[in-house]
């Protein structure tokens, strides 16, 4: 049986501000709109399969399993801080999503079973890499075998690497 949890978000982009208001914010602080060019109608945590479904104004829909999401979170923990400090992820095959929170008008925040909790995915991050999904999944799985690791989170041999994505920064993860 798959439980699925529906959220909704209600986007009132002109609703709070004057009218013209929120061209000159958007003006003043970046050429791209305020507002995202896509934004989801509908988003259902699948937990059964494990799945993110989300349905986008726009008619598109995607399917994002959790452990793809996890394996490729926008946060420094797994992107770094810079060019070349990616992290490879291991043993995330069993990761869930606990908890799922909006972050403005842009964007969702998941906090995974394992404790990562600090990647913000913004709508079009997840477009992104969700209409990419096919060849970011097969060069994850390269990256994986080239590294001896496994997706399984109890492989032994996934313990030097977690080990080295731990300490690697300079901070807790």
């Amino acid at each position: 049986m798959n439980v699925a949890a529906r959220c909704f978000f209600w986007y009132p982009f002109h609703a709070r501000l004057p009218q013209g208001a929120h061209h000159r914010a958007r003006d003043a602080v970046t050429s791209r709109p305020a507002v995202p060019a896509t934004v989801p109608t509908d988003i259902t945590l699948h937990t059964g399969s494990r799945v993110l479904e989300l349905q986008f104004d726009n008619g598109e829909r995607l399917r994002l399993p959790f452990e793809f999401l996890r394996v490729f979170s926008p946060s420094a923990e797994v992107r770094g801080h810079g060019p070349g400090q990616a992290q490879l992820q291991v043993g995330k095959r069993a990761v869930t999503i606990e908890t799922l929170e909006p972050v403005g008008h842009y964007g969702i925040k998941p906090r995974f079973s394992d404790g990562h909790d600090t990647g913000i995915y913004s709508w079009d991050y997840l477009i992104e890499i969700g209409r990419d999904h096919d060849r970011l999944w097969a060069d994850y799985l390269k990256r994986l075998a080239a590294a001896g690791a496994s997706r399984d989170p109890h492989d032994p041999a996934n313990a030097p690497l977690a080990d080295a994505a731990s300490s690697s920064c300079g901070h807790r993860h």
